[in-house]
C-alpha cells in the first residue's frame, strides 16, 4: 500500500503533490517534478493515453452544468448583479477546460507548452476567486450593478490578477530570478492564502448581506452548503487522496471527489444568487403569467373609465 514520502511544509508543494496530482506538480519541487504515490488508472482511447478518466467525466458534466447555469442567469433580465455574476461562471468554465486538458494528458507534461498552459490555468483560478470576491460587494451597491463602472472594475482587476499570477507561475516553473521552482513560496501563497482569503471574505460579505438586508434567512443555507462542499472537497483532495486511491484499487482518487465537491460548491453559489434575486423576476420570460394578470387588471380599469372603448374596437 502506497504512502506519502513527504511531510507538510509551508511554502512547498512536496507533500501535496505526493498525495494528489495537481497541474503544477510536474513543474515544482525537483527538476523532474513530484509524482503522487497513488493515482487513478489511465485508459487508452483511439491511440491516445488519457489520465484521470473518471475525473475527465466529471469535468465534462461540470461544463454542461455551468452552461445551464449561465443560460438561466442570462434569462433573468432584471436580476441584481446578473452581468457581474455571469463573469464568475465564465471564468469557472475556462478553469474547467484548462484543468481537463492538463489533467487528462491531452497536453502532455513533456510538452514545451505545458508550463505555459499551467501558468494560464493557475492565473484563471486566482482570477475566478477574485471575481467571486468582487461579486460579494455587488449586493451592497457601492457601484450600481450593470453599469460600466461595476462591470469594468471587475473585468480589469480580474485580468490584472490573471496576468500577475500567470507571470509568477511561469517565472517559477522556468526558475526566473528571484523565483525558484524548488522553493515556490510565492506560488504557494497565491494558491492557498490569496485564493483562500478571497473566498473567506466573499462568504463573510454574503452573511452580512443576508443578515442585515434580507428578511428571508434561507439563503444562509445555500452559503453553508457551499462552504461544506468546498471544505470537504479540499480535505479529501489534499489529505485522503492516497487512502481513497488504495481502497479503490487505482480506479479513482481524491481528485475525482475534489472535482465533484468543487462543482457542487459552484452550484451553491448559483443557488444562493438565485435565491436572493427572485424578487426581480416580474419582467422576465418565466413570469409572463403574472405580467398578463397585471395587464388584465389595468384593462378592466380602462374599460370602466372610458366606457365602450373596447366595444368600439
Amino acid at each position: 500500500m502506497a504512502t506519502t514520502d513527504y511531510s507538510f511544509q509551508f511554502g512547498k508543494f512536496n507533500y501535496i503533490c505526493n498525495n494528489v496530482m495537481l497541474t503544477l506538480c510536474p513543474l515544482v519541487g525537483t527538476d523532474d517534478g513530484i509524482e503522487p504515490v497513488c493515482y487513478s488508472r489511465n485508459v487508452r482511447l483511439a491511440e491516445t493515453l488519457l489520465f484521470q478518466p473518471s475525473t475527465l467525466i466529471i469535468h465534462l458534466i461540470a461544463l454542461i452544468m455551468t452552461a445551464i447555469m449561465i443560460y438561466h442567469i442570462r434569462s433573468k433580465y432584471t436580476a441584481v448583479g446578473r452581468k457581474e455574476i455571469i463573469m464568475f461562471f465564465y471564468l469557472y468554465m475556462l478553469v474547467t477546460i484548462m484543468d481537463l486538458l492538463l489533467i487528462s494528458g491531452i497536453i502532455p507534461t513533456a510538452s514545451n507548452l505545458y508550463p505555459f498552459f499551467t501558468g494560464v490555468h493557475l492565473g484563471l483560478i486566482s482570477a475566478t476567486f477574485w471575481c467571486l470576491l468582487l461579486n460579494g460587494f455587488v449586493g451592497f451597491q457601492f457601484a450600481e450593478d450593470g453599469t460600466p463602472l461595476s462591470l469594468w472594475s471587475i473585468r480589469l482587476s480580474s485580468f490584472v490578477v490573471f496576468a500577475a499570477v500567470t507571470f509568477v507561475s511561469i517565472a517559477t516553473f522556468k526558475d526566473m530570478s528571484p523565483f525558484d521552482k524548488k522553493n515556490p513560496i510565492a506560488l504557494w501563497i497565491i494558491f492557498f492564502i490569496f485564493n483562500g482569503a478571497a473566498l473567506l471574505i466573499y462568504v463573510i460579505l454574503q452573511i452580512v448581506l443576508v443578515v442585515n438586508t434580507l428578511d428571508d434567512r434561507w439563503p444562509l443555507g445555500d452559503i453553508i452548503f457551499g462552504i461544506v462542499f468546498f471544505a470537504t472537497g479540499q480535505v479529501i483532495l489534499y489529505v485522503f487522496s492516497v487512502q481513497i486511491c488504495n481502497f479503490a484499487k487505482h480506479y479513482i482518487d481524491g481528485l475525482f471527489f475534489g472535482t465533484i465537491a468543487t462543482l457542487l460548491s459552484v452550484m451553491m453559489v448559483y443557488k444562493y444568487w438565485d435565491s436572493i434575486t427572485k424578487e426581480d423576476l416580474e419582467f422576465s420570460v418565466g413570469s409572463k403569467q403574472n405580467v398578463w394578470e397585471v395587464k388584465e387588471l389595468l384593462g378592466e380599469d380602462e374599460m370602466g373609465g372610458n366606457g365602450g372603448m373596447y366595444g368600439q374596437q
